[in-house]
């Protein structure tokens, strides 16, 4: 049984529910323009994991990868709740 179940090929297609959902926080939260926060996602190391299907960072919710973004990009790092690990 597949670990991931997004990982065999819906994990691209969950994708694009869950990016709308985040930047849309991000820009609500953060005051952000809506095309800086698309940019700044896509520019991301959350992003990059995002896409990776053995983070399975997918399942978190899109405020708290919201969350995830700006402190990445306000401190250069990445803070993991404790159900991603």
């Amino acid at each position: 049984m597949n670990k991931y179940p997004l990982a065999a090929g819906g994990l691209k297609y969950s994708l694009t529910f869950v990016v709308p959902d985040i930047i849309q926080w991000y820009v609500k939260d953060y005051e952000i323009n809506e095309n800086i926060a698309m940019d700044r996602l896509y520019n991301s190391t959350l992003y990059e994991q995002l896409e990776n299907d053995k983070t399975a960072l997918w399942h978190l919710s899109p405020r708290v990868l919201s969350s995830m973004l700006h402190e990445e990009i306000t401190t250069g790092k990445i803070t993991y709740p404790e159900e991603a690990l």
